[in-house]
């Protein structure tokens, strides 16, 4: 039986995205947008992709997919959309002006009650929110792509949201099998952006002064650091690697500000290192293979979210 609707606002990667995970946990859900291309290539896109999960085992949930996708209808008219739904998850382009007036809209229509949730990577919501009636039932509930396979879900409210948004936005997010985390207040990029650009800005400085080639920079990732931060995080790894975090420090403190004093300022990203890391990665993932390596990508995930699921923590 269905537990409630959820509308999306956006009918694109990010918002077929959360449409499929609200579907596998029996809400029924509305796919709002204006571009009708967009929104036809959306009924097309998410009955495949369910019915492409159920062949290779990794649907979510315990219905069937005939069933979830009886759940999702797509519409034009927002009015509609959001009509009855408990929460709302809009999933538009990263743009202010385009976010504030979505919401402004969304604000005209919805209820006293209705969760108003952006998809937002880096803006929060205090910069569109201003002057709405429910600025109240605001905030941040921020995915990773992809967001399917990969369920953290960063939670921001701005210093106008209600602590009760938060809370069932959090029991929401746990109810649908995702991996909340709640900021206590917005902060630039939020936390995943934060620890993900102090990486690349790393990597980059690394590739800028000729210290490593590109490949072997990833290696590091994918062969170091990404294997075991698949299933344990910094902070437990200085646990484990030592007798504790205080043996830790005891041990590495000194050493680790040392290294840290030699780090550069955020690098301007400049053309002729991004010419020289798009000519190696044009190699052998040529534009035209991009969407095949993003689909053995996200097959990869699903694998590693199985198996995460099989192994007891």
């Amino acid at each position: 039986m269905a537990r409630g609707k959820i509308a999306i606002i956006g009918s694109g990667l990010i918002g077929g995205s959360w449409a499929m995970i609200f579907v596998s946990r029996g809400y029924t859900v509305s796919v709002f947008d204006i571009d009708e291309k967009q929104l036809t290539a959306a009924k097309k896109n998410i009955p495949e992709s369910l019915k492409r999960f159920e062949s290779q085992g990794n649907l979510r949930g315990t219905l069937p997919v005939d069933e979830q996708i009886k759940l999702i209808t797509f519409t034009n008219d927002l009015a509609e959309c959001i009509k009855d739904a408990i929460y709302v998850q809009e999933c538009v382009p990263e743009k202010l002006e385009l976010k504030r007036k979505v919401f402004e809209d969304l604000d005209k229509l919805c209820t006293d009650e209705m969760i108003l949730a952006s998809s937002s990577s880096c803006i929060g919501s205090s910069q569109f929110n201003s002057g709405l009636k429910n600025a109240k039932n605001i905030l941040i509930v921020h995915p990773v792509n992809p967001p399917y396979f990969v369920p953290l879900v960063e939670i921001i409210p701005s210093d106008q949201t209600d602590p009760e948004i938060v809370a069932k936005t959090r029991q929401l997010m746990e109810e649908v099998e995702q991996a909340p985390i709640t900021l206590k207040k917005e902060i630039s990029g939020f936390a995943l952006n934060r620890i993900q650009y102090a990486i690349l800005n790393e990597c980059w400085h690394m590739v800028q002064s000729g210290l490593l080639s590109a490949e072997d920079i990833d290696r590091v990732m994918v062969n170091g650091l990404g294997m075991r931060y698949a299933f344990i995080g910094p902070l437990e790894t200085m646990h484990l690697n030592a007798e504790g975090i205080v043996n830790y420090c005891d041990r590495y403190a000194a050493s680790a500000l040392k290294v840290s004093e030699t780090f550069k300022p955020p690098p301007l990203y400049d053309i002729p290192t991004s010419k020289k890391l798009n000519e190696y990665f044009s190699q052998y993932i040529p534009l035209d293979k991009m969407d095949e390596r993003r689909q053995w990508r996200d097959e990869c995930l699903a694998k590693l979210a199985k198996l995460k699921k099989e192994i007891p923590k």
